[in-house]
C-alpha cells in the first residue's frame, strides 16, 4: 500500500498498514522555501513554485502528502477583495472588501478565471503529473462561514450574528455557492483530498447553537457536493461542536491540541446520518459513518518552539489516544524547524515498531 492508498484507506474506514503522517492545513515553512527556491509571496501566485513548496515537506522530511495552497484568501480575492500577499514569514490576509451587505455579493460568471484560482488549479495538475497515484495531494479551500467573514468583514459578521441574522444567512448562502463552485473546479483538477477550513466558525467566535443552526447546514450541503475524500478543519476548542461537525458528512475532522482526542472520539460515536429535506441536507444523528480524527500535534507550541524529542513525545501521546491520522493541529508557523517535521514521522515509526 503506497502513501496515497494508505491515507485514503483511513478516510474510507478500511484497514491500513500504518497511521499516516500528513498536514491537511498550510505547510509552507521558510527552511523548505530556501531549499526549494520557492518563497512566499511568489509561491502564492506561481504554479510551479506553489507545487514545489507544497510537496517540499514530502521531499525534505518524508511528510506523507503534498498540500496546497498556503492561505485562505484565494476565493475572496477572486470575488474582488483586496489581499495583502504578505512575505516569507507571513501568510496572505484579506485587507479590504468591496461588499457592504449581502445584497452586494454575487459570484461573477468568470469567477474561476479570476485571481489565483487558475494558479491553484495548475499547481494541482503539476503535482498530479509528478506524483501520479503514489502521494496524496491535499487541497485546502475556505469554508463558507469564514468566506462570509472575508466578504463582509469578520467584525461585522460576528456583530450581525447577534443583530441581523437574516443578513448573515443571505450572505452565507452566497458564500456557499462560491465554495461549491470552487470545490468542483478543484476536484476536477484531480486532488485526492479536499480540506475545508472554516476557522471563523470556532466556538471562540460564535455560539455553538449558532454553529448548529446556521453554519452546520451549509457545511452539510458543501460536503454533499465534494466528490473527493473530504476533511473539515475548525480551529480552537471545538469539543462543544464536535458532534455537529461529525454530522456534516466529512470523512475526517481536523482538530487542534485544545481538543482531547479520547473525548472527541467518544463524542462522535455513531457518526451522523443525513437526509435531504426541501433542498436542504439535514442531520439525523446516529448514523454508521464516523469521521476520522486528524491532528493534533501543536503547531503553535510543540512544532514551532519545541525540540524534536518533545514532538516525538506528543506524537506518541496522540497515537496512544487513538488518533487516526497524525497531523499538525493547525497551519504550520513559517519558522517551524524542518527537524520537527522529520520528528513526527520518526516518532510514528518508532511507535509502530514498539507495538508490533
Amino acid at each position: 500500500m503506497n502513501l496515497k492508498e494508505n491515507v485514503l484507506a483511513v478516510l474510507r474506514d478500511e484497514e491500513t498498514d500504518v497511521t499516516p503522517v500528513v498536514s491537511v492545513t498550510q505547510l509552507g515553512i521558510t527552511e523548505a522555501m530556501e531549499k526549494t527556491d520557492a518563497f512566499w509571496p511568489e509561491a502564492h501566485s506561481d504554479a510551479e513554485k506553489m507545487a514545489a513548496l507544497g510537496s517540499s515537506l514530502y521531499e525534505l522530511a518524508g511528510l506523507e502528502c503534498a498540500r496546497i495552497p498556503f492561505c485562505l484568501t484565494v476565493e475572496a480575492e477572486a470575488m474582488g477583495c483586496k489581499v495583502d500577499l504578505g512575505n516569507k514569514d507571513r501568510t496572505p490576509q484579506v485587507v479590504e472588501s468591496p461588499f457592504e451587505n449581502s445584497s452586494d455579493i454575487s459570484m461573477p460568471d468568470d469567477f474561476l478565471s479570476k485571481g489565483r484560482i487558475p494558479v491553484v488549479l495548475e499547481a494541482i495538475k503539476k503535482l498530479k503529473d509528478k506524483y501520479g497515484d503514489t502521494l496524496p495531494i491535499i487541497v485546502g479551500i475556505t469554508g463558507p462561514f469564514t468566506l462570509t467573514g472575508h466578504l463582509l468583514g469578520v467584525e461585522k459578521l460576528v456583530r450581525y450574528m447577534r443583530t441581523r441574522q437574516n443578513e448573515v444567512e443571505a450572505a452565507l448562502d452566497e458564500a456557499l455557492d462560491i465554495s461549491i463552485e470552487y470545490a468542483n473546479a478543484v476536484a476536477d483538477a484531480g486532488p485526492d483530498v479536499i480540506c475545508v477550513a472554516d476557522p471563523t466558525s470556532a466556538p471562540e467566535l460564535i455560539d455553538p447553537l449558532q454553529f448548529k443552526t446556521i453554519v452546520k447546514p451549509r457545511l452539510e450541503d458543501l460536503a454533499v457536493q465534494i466528490n473527493t475524500a473530504k476533511v473539515l478543519h475548525i480551529c480552537g476548542s471545538t469539543e462543544p461542536i464536535i458532534k455537529d461537525m461529525a454530522a456534516t458528512g466529512f470523512d475526517g475532522l481536523s482538530i487542534e491540541e485544545k481538543v482531547d482526542i479520547t473525548r472527541a472520539k467518544e463524542a462522535i460515536k455513531g457518526g451522523g446520518k443525513t437526509i435531504r429535506v426541501g433542498g436542504r441536507t439535514m442531520s439525523m444523528g446516529g448514523g454508521d459513518k464516523v469521521p476520522k480524527i486528524i491532528g493534533n500535534i501543536s503547531s503553535s507550541e510543540t512544532l514551532f518552539r519545541g525540540s524534536p524529542d518533545q514532538v516525538k513525545e506528543e506524537v506518541k501521546k496522540v497515537l496512544e489516544a487513538g488518533v487516526d491520522i497524525i497531523a499538525p493541529s493547525c497551519g504550520l508557523a513559517p519558522n517551524t524547524p524542518l527537524e520537527n517535521i522529520k520528528a513526527m514521522i520518526e516518532a510514528r515509526n518508532e511507535f509502530t515498531v514498539s507495538n508490533i
